[in-house]
């Protein structure tokens, strides 16, 4: 009998591994794989089982619910088992038919019978709860445990604000003397995340023993079997109720949705997402529906419930060994897998910023076969401790790029080092900084840098920068695509013979756009000096940088100390400023475009003091007569000017026009002085 030994020795294999993940899971909070991986198992064992039903045991994972409960809490035992559902594994719409169909077997209804009424509800990932109140009050509270004994978590379940200490009900629909409600508490993903983020920084500034948590649910289970229930209550946890164990002295239910509407007239949360539905087309239609809907909801779940609707026929159709007949979760693709890390890159993206990405083994999560997910930065990296070689949980969830959200430390069986940033861009080579007070690394070789390329064009190209009409994205991918441009004074070296072999590019056009290419020759230095690109420089700062040297080589050469001394700028501007001019990728850009025939006009660096307007604030606002927006802007800084967006008591003033909106009321209000183009044309002649 050697087959029946293998098959008996995978059984018992199996039956430890969900013993050790059950553990982990319900016990520990801590689990070592994702639900998707677990069910794959307990799926495996379970058909083992039904095909040799000899090898069932009492103790098999299919016999029973859940793990056991903590020796640090009270044990409870259920008045009613609380058991879990069966998971429909087929996550297409015929997975809301198999139960249907089922449904109508079972009942033994034939196709002239009406179709059967049911409530769909969502499965939220969380902790299941039994509530317990007696006469109204809420008296205990206990988790689900093994189905049978559950912990005693009443403390921890007070600080939970959704949960009521006391139901309200009224004559026409008391309270029962006992009802035991059921649900989930969970974490919505909000705070969760801020959650974390008080986590990142507790472990930023030193604390020890803090560590950021995996998923939502792993954070809602730990903080419901907190010993201390200080900290319970410092965690934001939610409640939705689904269902209920014992009930006595109440009304007579008919329902399973009377149930869920009374609890919401007593004050329970019950989840405006529950629905009553006839028949299978209307529980596929919900099945596609919430899943459109899923990663828009503030919450995580992994699929939705179909429940028999009339209690009558619940109690008709009963249970199985561990699950009751009338319900099933029918599951969504998974969010969350586990793979293997085979290598750890570094993607530059459009904007310089340095990005490490974990490349992995192929895996199916979230509909899709995913090979590469984001590390988001070195600190990330590090914090997970990421490894090539590691079993890593990646999530994927909707259009969001797929993440690792935790190693399998357990499962590390080499000792590859820990992942570093390089310091050197792995595209152009340029040095890779990073600023004070941020996580990325960037490429400073903007100019340079292949990886950067169509953004640096469309940057320079933009009308507040050398305003080069029709060079668009479109083209500029072409031109990139194609080999034409590597580095910007490559488009001043462009032909008509370029142009013409591109797609949808006419001679009109091109001739269009050599000619807008000229004329950006003729050019200012402020201008220049923005479509750079250069980090943290905006065109008020190049215009203070223009104005405070006069000339651009100046600019170029001068030191961080030297920088500080323009007006508004800080360190980190100067320390960008001086990062970019000091590789030499960025210099020898700045010259071809020179060679290229690029000029503006330069001179002595303007006294500050000299400028009549200098120090003064303006706000423009509505439409001047012949003035526009623009113009009025340049000949206020020209003048020394700054010029604001909104309206404060540092505004100097007020220049409006026609519709002239709430600034205007703001300046009466605040008694700033108010002027039309005619007074500001005065303004700037006069100086004050």
């Amino acid at each position: 009998m050697p087959l029946f030994a293998d098959i008996e020795q995978r059984a018992q294999a199996l039956r430890q591994q969900l013993h050790h993940h059950a553990h982990r899971y319900y016990v520990l909070d801590a689990p070592a794989i994702p639900d998707a991986d677990y069910d794959r198992l307990f799926r495996e064992l379970q058909a083992l089982e039904e095909a040799h039903p000899e090898l069932r045991r009492p103790d098999s994972p299919t016999q029973r619910v859940g793990g056991k409960p903590l020796d640090g809490f009270a044990k409870v035992r259920h008045q009613v088992p609380m058991l879990s559902i069966r998971t429909e594994t087929d996550i297409e719409a015929t997975g809301a038919r198999n139960f249907d169909t089922r449904m109508r077997r079972e009942l033994r209804l034939g196709e002239a019978d009406p179709p059967v009424e049911y409530v769909a509800e969502l499965k939220f990932d969380g902790l299941a709860i039994n509530l317990r109140y007696e006469h109204g009050v809420l008296v205990q509270a206990a988790t689900r445990g093994d189905g049978e004994v559950g912990e005693d978590v009443t403390q921890n379940i007070r600080t939970v604000g959704q949960i009521p200490l006391r139901l309200e009900g009224d004559a026409s629909l008391p309270v029962p003397r006992v009802l035991e409600v059921r649900g989930e508490v969970y974490m919505r993903r909000d705070d969760f995340e801020r959650m974390n983020e008080q986590q990142r920084a507790k472990i930023d500034s030193g604390a020890k023993n803090e560590k950021t948590f995996v998923n939502p649910r792993n954070a809602a289970a730990g903080a419901v079997r907190q010993l201390d229930p200080a900290i319970a209550a410092q965690r934001p946890l939610s409640f939705f109720a689904y269902g209920w164990g014992e009930i006595g002295g109440g009304p007579d239910f008919v329902t399973h949705a009377q149930v869920l509407q009374a609890f919401k007239t007593w004050g329970v949360p019950v989840s405006d997402r529950v629905r009553v539905t006839r028949g299978a087309d209307e529980l596929v239609a919900f099945h596609q529906a919430v899943g459109q809907d899923r990663d828009q909801l503030p919450f995580d779940i992994d699929g939705v419930v179909y429940k028999v609707n009339s209690l009558a026929l619940q109690r008709q159709l009963g249970f199985v060994t561990r699950e009751p007949r009338w319900a099933v979760a029918h599951k969504f693709p998974a969010q969350e897998q586990t793979t293997t890390v085979e290598a750890i890159d570094v993607q530059v993206g459009r904007t310089g910023k340095l990005t490490p990405v974990a490349k992995l083994a192929p895996v199916f999560v979230g509909g899709v076969t995913v090979t590469n997910a984001t590390l988001h930065n070195e600190d990330e990296a590090r914090r997970k401790d990421v490894r090539v070689g590691d079993h890593v949980i990646v999530r994927r969830a909707g259009d969001v790029i797929p993440e690792v959200v935790a190693v399998v430390p357990e499962r590390r069986t080499h000792d590859a080092p820990p992942f570093t940033m390089p310091r050197q861009c792995p595209v152009c080579g340029s040095d890779a900084v990073r600023e004070e007070g941020e996580a990325d690394y960037r490429c400073t070789g903007g100019l340079f840098c292949a990886a950067q390329r169509k953004q640096a064009l469309l940057h320079f190209g933009q009308r507040r920068a050398l305003d080069i009409e029709g060079l668009g994205e479109k083209l500029v991918d072409q031109l990139v695509d194609a080999g034409i441009i590597r580095t910007l004074p490559d488009l001043y070296r462009l032909g008509l013979g370029h142009l013409a072999a591109l797609e949808r590019m006419g001679d009109k056009s091109a001739q269009n756009l050599l000619a807008n290419l000229e004329q950006s020759k003729q050019t200012t230095l402020p201008r220049f000096l923005f479509g750079l690109g250069i980090r943290h420089v905006g065109e008020a700062t190049a215009r203070d940088l223009a104005r405070h040297f006069g000339s651009l080589d100046p600019i170029m050469a001068a030191s961080p100390d030297r920088l500080l001394q323009v007006p508004d700028v800080g360190p980190i501007v100067a320390e960008s400023l001086h990062t970019f001019f000091a590789q030499p990728h960025n210099r020898e850009v700045v010259e071809q475009l020179r060679a290229c025939g690029l000029h503006w006009p330069e001179g002595e660096p303007a006294p500050v003091a000299s400028l009549p307007l200098a120090g003064k604030t303006v706000v423009l606002t509505g439409t001047l007569p012949t003035l526009s927006r623009e113009e009025a802007k340049t000949m206020l800084e020209a003048a020394g000017a700054k010029v604001a967006a909104s309206v404060s008591r540092k505004t100097d003033y007020l220049v409006a026009g026609t519709e002239a909106g709430s600034k205007l009321d703001k300046a009466r209000e605040l008694g700033t002085v108010i002027l039309d183009e005619v007074g500001l044309k005065a303004l700037l002649l006069s100086g004050n």
